[in-house]
């Protein structure tokens, strides 16, 4: 287990609506996970509050069995736990290869950026002609693959992805699905992915669904 949730809760404001209502659930090396739910089911924020982006109200989430919440925000995100957005959140004038880079250079890899940026674009199936160029010239389905990379490169045990396909077309979608079960299975990651996709589910070892803020 390498991340585990102990009844967190989640509302935006003092007395206000539990967004997450005593979510309890673990996570292992090596698995991917779907977790579904309607729209305002809480899906999204429950990636928030694993990624420290919110803090839970309620609760406690433990990686490697310590509590997050007296870790660095910043440094957690870096080193411990990436996230992939539906809308990439790229550097956009910058390369492909220097998206990876300045990821790198953050999480503090201290080999060569170039070699590695490169080895890790080639993995996600970038092509070398495709590299050097600035990503806001890619296809959707190519920037998430540099934003898949880019995950990657932090060296991170926990993979986040909220609605990862959403913007891809099926063919695009089921490359990139390819790509989050090998970061599972080859890799050994945790890979926790958030959707309302059946298809995106079926590639999952085990599903979630949020109902009004609660696993059901």
């Amino acid at each position: 287990m390498i991340l585990k949730l102990e009844n967190v809760s989640y509302r935006y404001r003092k007395n206000g609506p539990e967004i997450l209502d005593g979510v309890s659930c673990e996570f292992e090396r090596g698995k991917l996970y779907a977790v579904m739910g309607e729209s305002g089911s809480g899906k999204t924020t429950l990636i928030s509050v694993i990624a420290k982006l919110d803090r839970a109200t309620g609760g406690a989430i433990l990686y490697g069995g310590a509590d997050i919440a007296g870790m660095n925000g910043d440094e957690y995100r870096s080193r411990r736990v990436s996230v992939i957005f539906q809308s990439y959140n790229l550097l956009y004038n910058y390369t492909a290869a220097d998206n990876v880079a300045t990821v790198l250079d953050v999480s503090g890899y201290l080999g060569g950026y170039g070699r590695r940026a490169a080895e890790l674009l080639a993995e996600v199936g970038i092509a070398e002609g495709k590299r050097g160029q600035v990503v806001q010239n890619l296809s959707g389905g190519e920037q998430q693959r540099v934003a898949v990379a880019r995950a990657l490169a932090s060296g991170s045990e926990v993979i986040l992805a909220d609605e990862p396909t959403g913007n891809l077309d099926r063919g695009n979608s089921e490359n990139v699905m390819q790509i989050f079960v090998g970061l599972a299975r080859r890799h050994g990651k945790c890979v926790i992915i958030v959707t309302h996709s059946d298809f995106v589910a079926g590639y999952a070892d085990h599903v979630l669904k949020l109902e009004n803020g609660r696993i059901v």
